[in-house]
């Protein structure tokens, strides 16, 4: 009697993906709770408890993103935030021996980056005492 030859089946076998499929579920479900959440705590716009002293310099940016820096009743455009610094630097180094406060003052439709630049640029000076000017409500 003469085998007939085997058929080929045209089915994936699915039974190991499943089996797969059951396992990674289980580890993500183990492993979820201790992944941490994706909150990030602001801070608030409260009254602080540091108040600006002196004489502050104000480093205020419009709408469109143009930086202008108040001094006593001097303003100067400056056309970067690293020109800025700069300028802020020689002022403090001619008054020296005092830390004088520099207050960022920007418009609330100012892109966040533009402050982190500015904000940064006087950090890379080494200016001592920097802060955000906010208004209360």
């Amino acid at each position: 009697m003469a085998r007939r030859p085997r058929r080929v089946k045209n089915e994936i076998n699915v039974v190991p993906y499943v089996d797969v499929m059951l396992v990674l579920l289980v580890i993500f479900m183990v492993a979820a709770p201790g992944m941490p959440s994706g909150l990030v705590e602001l801070p608030s716009a409260g009254k602080s408890s540091q108040q600006v002293t002196g004489n502050p310099m104000t480093v205020e940016i419009n709408k469109d993103g143009a930086l202008l820096l108040k001094d006593g009743k001097d303003s100067t455009p400056y056309a970067d935030a690293k020109a800025l610094a700069v300028a802020i630097k020689e002022k403090v180094d001619a008054a020296a021996g005092t830390e004088r406060p520099v207050v960022i003052a920007a418009d609330k439709n100012v892109r966040y980056e533009i402050v982190m630049q500015t904000t940064d640029a006087l950090r890379i000076a080494e200016i001592p005492r920097v802060g955000l000017q906010v208004y209360q409500k």
